[in-house]
């Protein structure tokens, strides 16, 4: 990976969306396809969930992405679409390419970025609380999981960590204290990174 798609924050290194799609076609990229999965809308709390599809010489990969207002800063709030589809095109770039730094793209940060690459490709982020943060919660009218977003809590969890259903609920009962269905919108959402970035 080339030393400028490589990011500094905080004392860890982040990859840039730029430096995969660098990456990936250095590796023979055959094609990228993105599917849009939910819709953002008052009834889902404004959750974008997109899925994007990798091919390389090595295989087909794939990723999910999702932007919700919770989790993107007042930049994107009118792209969260656009933001899903970033982010899900990043995970799946980086188990094609091989990289197992997380993607700047990826992350919540406070800070607004701007980097190399194409403007659509740039992506602004903003801190979610830590998982502690919701101990004390319980899900409402509004804030409780997408159906998008558990499916996709077990999806991963099923295809990409090889977990059973149980291992999935035992996981986030460890991590939130509680089942994927109780989770709140932030939970699941985090959640989600969690098991997408767990080694």
């Amino acid at each position: 990976m080339k030393k400028e798609f490589i990011v500094e924050r905080d004392g860890k290194s982040f990859v840039l969306f730029a430096g995969l799609l660098d990456e990936a076609h250095q590796q023979g990229l055959r094609r990228i396809e993105t599917r849009l999965i939910q819709i953002p809308s008052e009834e889902n709390g404004q959750t974008a969930v997109c899925q994007a599809t990798v091919e390389t010489e090595r295989g087909v990969f794939s990723g999910l992405g999702d932007a919700s207002p919770f989790n993107s800063n007042r930049a994107m709030q009118r792209c969260l679409i656009r933001l899903a589809e970033t982010r899900a095109k990043a995970r799946a770039l980086r188990d094609a390419v091989n990289v197992g730094v997380v993607a700047f793209e990826e992350l919540s940060g406070e800070e607004d970025f701007v980097g190399p690459g194409p403007a659509e490709e740039r992506t602004y982020t903003r801190s979610m609380p830590t998982p502690n943060t919701f101990d004390d919660e319980r899900p409402s009218a509004g804030m409780s999981a997408t159906a998008a977003q558990i499916k996709a809590i077990y999806s991963i969890g099923k295809n990409e960590r090889q977990l059973t259903v149980g291992d999935v609920d035992e996981l986030a009962q460890k991590e939130f204290g509680q089942v994927p269905n109780k989770l709140t919108k932030r939970q699941a959402s985090e959640f989600i990174d969690r098991l997408k970035t767990r080694h």
